[in-house]
């Protein structure tokens, strides 16, 4: 009977920035088979009491935060936008 093979411990985060920051090769924890997404940016909204109210009814009701359900609401939007902007004539 072969010896079970023991469980790969997988580094931390930290582990790795230490590792780093002692000036060990740490190439081997990256694949670069990720993705580099575009940093984000905040901004500020004022909405009435009543708009509110109704985006923390759409989070309860999506189950999610409401900054994910205002991303959410805004996405449809823009994509509803752009779905009308296709169906109309060339203008011309």
């Amino acid at each position: 009977m072969k010896p079970a093979r023991k469980a790969r411990r997988v580094a931390t985060a930290e582990s790795i920035a230490k590792l780093a920051e002692r000036g060990h090769d740490v190439s081997r924890y990256f694949t670069n088979a990720g993705q580099l997404m575009p940093p984000l940016h905040g901004v500020a909204v004022n909405f009435s009491e009543g708009m509110l109210g109704e985006i923390d009814a759409a989070a309860r009701e999506l189950n999610v935060s409401r900054e994910a359900a205002i991303k959410a609401l805004v996405r449809q939007a823009l994509d509803d936008h752009y779905l009308a902007q296709k169906a109309r004539p060339a203008a011309g």
